[in-house]
């Protein structure tokens, strides 16, 4: 049984990672960059070794310097965790060249699951349904336009290495091929060093659901059910669950085996993502596949009561399924929210900074999986995203009951937050209703960014003034001799027994 694992990554998922490795009795060392001193993640390990300045580019995605670390202290394996280095073939090959284990699948998969024209290709192979669109590669504006003329409007030019959202544009008529072309490879160059582009026809609201699934290195492979992954704002997934309220049994049976078959194709090992784009008329096709764990895995773990990185751990060390297929049931619902730093007034630009007040939701069904502490300081070098809140219940209404109730608790101080987004999220009638597809957000934003309306901005005012109220009398409090004539900020504030007067 692997012994030590370094976990090649920060802040949320590296904390996650090593929680399962704490509860498996494996010890576990963690990198940080010189931003990253006081994360959580490092605070957590076993042991801990910088690997550079706060730069990704000099740290987190320096693969020398994490191999090192992880020969220095005698790590056996390594975990990716979920962006970085976590779906580069190199990286896996050069972790196996050093003689660790690398937790994920084979280089070989990774590479031919990467590049979205050569995936598309593969799962054509495979017999699985993909969407229309065009295979080869495009290497000029000509060929571009050409294609698209082809297809019929409208069509999404996409990054062949992108995800979350990046290196994705929609041209909706040919006056904007050209210009969509350029912008689409661009953005993939400078996000993933890369500027090779694809088209496929674009689907118009559809639902952007995924299964995931598990491999072992005897051939076996199950899913683990679906998740709703609709709730998106420019491509990027907001909030998820489990299991998704738009397929009925039949659906979820036909797209559960056609993920298995992807898998199985590919020969897939580990922890991976079947993704598809369902239509309207209950259609469903390939979108892409994920080599790696995803962001949104606690809510399979909720629903399914599988730990996925114990699975991810136990295969990469060369043991078998420990579940078959029958064994694997959705149980209640589940619902994830991404908290992230973000000035949602204000084009959602990320809010780096220090958290002075964090009071989470606690309770039954409520999990967090975040490296957030009140003191902590959001470094303005990274992904915005504070952490995970999700919630289990038995039925899907009572899981956005409780989600409701978890965000009203939620209360952060001293950097701006997407909280009150999700509030106003959770409470639309679509998405109470199940109904909502991936035009949602977009067809409600005025209700998801609206200031006023909701029951308990009075109480977060009269909470944040209570809150400098302490600090101003923090020391003549403490103090032996108090001045019994001082005046109270309480009435200084405009409150009175703890109610602000507007």
């Amino acid at each position: 049984m692997i012994k030590k694992i370094l976990v090649a990554n920060r802040g949320e998922i590296a904390v996650r990672v090593m929680r399962s490795c704490y509860e498996m009795g494996i010890r576990t060392v963690a990198v940080y960059s010189e931003a990253d001193r006081t994360c959580r993640h490092v605070l957590y390990a076993d042991e801990a070794e910088c690997i550079g300045p706060a730069s990704s580019r000099d740290s987190y995605l320096c693969m020398d310097r994490i191999l090192a670390a992880a020969k220095k202290h005698g790590a056996e394996a390594i975990h990716p965790g979920y962006g970085f280095l976590s779906e580069n073939a190199e990286f896996a090959s050069r972790c196996r060249d050093e003689g660790l284990v690398f937790i994920g699948p084979e280089p070989d998969t990774i590479i031919r699951m990467g590049d979205k024209i050569q995936a598309r290709a593969t799962m054509i192979a495979a017999g699985v349904p993909v969407i229309p669109g065009v295979c080869e590669k495009l290497n000029s504006p000509s060929d571009v336009v050409e294609a698209c003329n082809g297809l019929g409007y409208p069509v999404i030019i996409k990054a062949a290495r992108g995800g979350g959202g990046k290196g994705m544009r929609v041209a909706r008529d040919a006056s904007e091929v050209v210009r969509m072309y350029e912008d689409a490879r661009s953005e993939a160059l400078s996000s993933f060093g890369d500027d090779t582009v694809y088209i496929e026809k674009y689907m118009e609201n559809p639902h952007h659901i995924e299964f995931q699934i598990l491999g072992d290195r005897q051939g076996n492979v199950i899913h683990l059910f679906d998740r709703e992954c609709s709730v998106q704002r420019r491509h990027q997934k907001i909030v998820e669950e489990s299991p998704s309220p738009f397929l009925d049994s039949d659906l979820r049976r036909r797209m559960g085996e056609a993920a298995v078959t992807a898998a199985k194709y590919v020969g897939y090992e580990g922890a991976g993502t079947v993704e598809f784009l369902v239509d309207k008329d209950r259609n469903f096709y390939f979108l892409e596949m994920n080599t790696r764990l995803q962001v949104e895995h606690p809510v399979t773990e909720e629903v399914c009561g599988i730990d996925l990185v114990k699975q991810q751990i136990l295969i990469a060390d060369g043991q078998g399924l420990a579940y078959a297929q029958e064994d694997v049931k959705q149980r209640g619902c589940a619902i994830e929210c991404r908290i992230c730093a973000e000035d949602t007034d204000n084009g959602f630009r990320p809010s780096p900074g220090l958290i002075r007040q964090l009071t989470e939701p606690q309770g039954q069904g409520i999990r967090i999986d975040s490296a957030a502490y009140q003191g902590y300081e959001m470094p303005m070098y990274y992904d915005p995203m504070i952490g995970k809140l999700i919630v289990w219940a038995a039925r899907r209404e009572y899981a956005i009951e409780r989600m409701r109730r978890a965000l009203y608790e939620y209360k952060m101080t001293g950097l701006m937050t997407n909280i009150r987004y999700l509030r106003h999220l959770i409470d639309a009638p679509q998405f109470k209703e199940g109904v909502y597809d991936t035009s949602f957000t977009e067809q409600n934003q005025e209700r998801l960014k609206k200031r006023k309306g909701y029951h308990n901005e009075s109480e977060d005012i009269a909470a944040i003034a209570a809150y400098i109220d302490y600090l101003m009398n923090f020391e003549e409090n403490s103090s032996d001799e108090k001045d019994e004539s001082a005046l109270s900020r309480w009435r200084a504030f405009g409150l009175q027994k703890g109610v602000l007067r507007v």
